[in-house]
């Protein structure tokens, strides 16, 4: 299936042996300000300048190594860097409990259709469980998502298809039958190694390069709401 853009030009009707999963941060859920209040009090003690909300959107998906260089600009075999790194990761699990982070506009109606139908969802992503696990608990999501698997759970992380193969396994569904969709390069990568349909979020924490079109992803949305009626064209959604 050759890559499209964002106008829905066709379907993807999801059979009740198919499954979704997503990426984590910058697709199924807006974590940003959790990571813009961190990054911001933690700049503040080091008296260094905060970074702008539009890098900081840029730099999400690529972690929080990435996010403190950001910020720091320190190499990371530096023992500081080290020392930061963990500041920060302590005061995100802190915030993560006071949460500001939400479902994306419309992902709540497509996890509830999918739900509905009795078709199973999940989250594959790069963030430790420490993280994850915890995120969903505070949205309430726990106990609706049906598998999350995280670094801790596999040997190789995205862009490897291991970790995608395994939420397959758990969810017993076939890769064929799967649609993952995420904002990175390396979440196309992934799905597609693993023989998946993959969906790129064009709403998500886009890297500066490459540029979306050429991540080769069957489909580019601009919002979650083409996702859904990609899948249920007939669909009636509220604007």
């Amino acid at each position: 299936m050759s890559p499209v853009n964002s106008s829905i030009s066709y379907t993807w009707r999801l059979s009740d042996k198919a499954c979704v999963l997503f990426d984590l941060d910058g697709t199924l859920v807006d974590t940003a300000a959790d990571f813009e209040l961190v990054l911001r009090s933690l700049c503040l003690q080091e008296g260094v300048a905060v970074p702008s909300s539009v890098s900081i959107h840029a730099t999400v998906s690529s972690g929080a190594r990435a996010l403190l260089g950001l910020a720091f600009d320190n190499d990371p075999a530096n023992p500081r860097f080290e020392s930061l790194l963990l500041d920060m990761l302590d005061r995100y699990e802190q915030q993560i409990k006071l949460t500001r982070s939400t479902l994306y506009p419309g992902m709540d109606r497509l996890l509830l259709e999918l739900e509905q139908r009795g078709i199973p969802w999940g989250v594959v992503t790069n963030k430790p469980e420490r993280f994850s696990k915890p995120l969903l608990c505070s949205l309430e999501l726990q106990s609706r998502c049906n598998v999350l698997v995280c670094p801790d759970h596999v040997t190789h992380s995205k862009p490897h298809p291991e970790p995608l193969l395994l939420a397959c396994e758990l969810v017993k569904r076939q890769p064929a039958c799967t649609v993952y969709v995420g904002d990175h390069p390396r979440d196309i990568i992934a799905g597609k190694a693993a023989g998946m349909r993959t969906i790129a979020a064009a709403y998500g924490y886009l890297p500066s390069q490459p540029c979306i079109s050429e991540w080769g992803a069957d489909l580019i949305v601009k919002d979650v709401k083409q996702i859904t009626y990609s899948f249920w064209p007939d669909i009636k959604i509220s604007t």
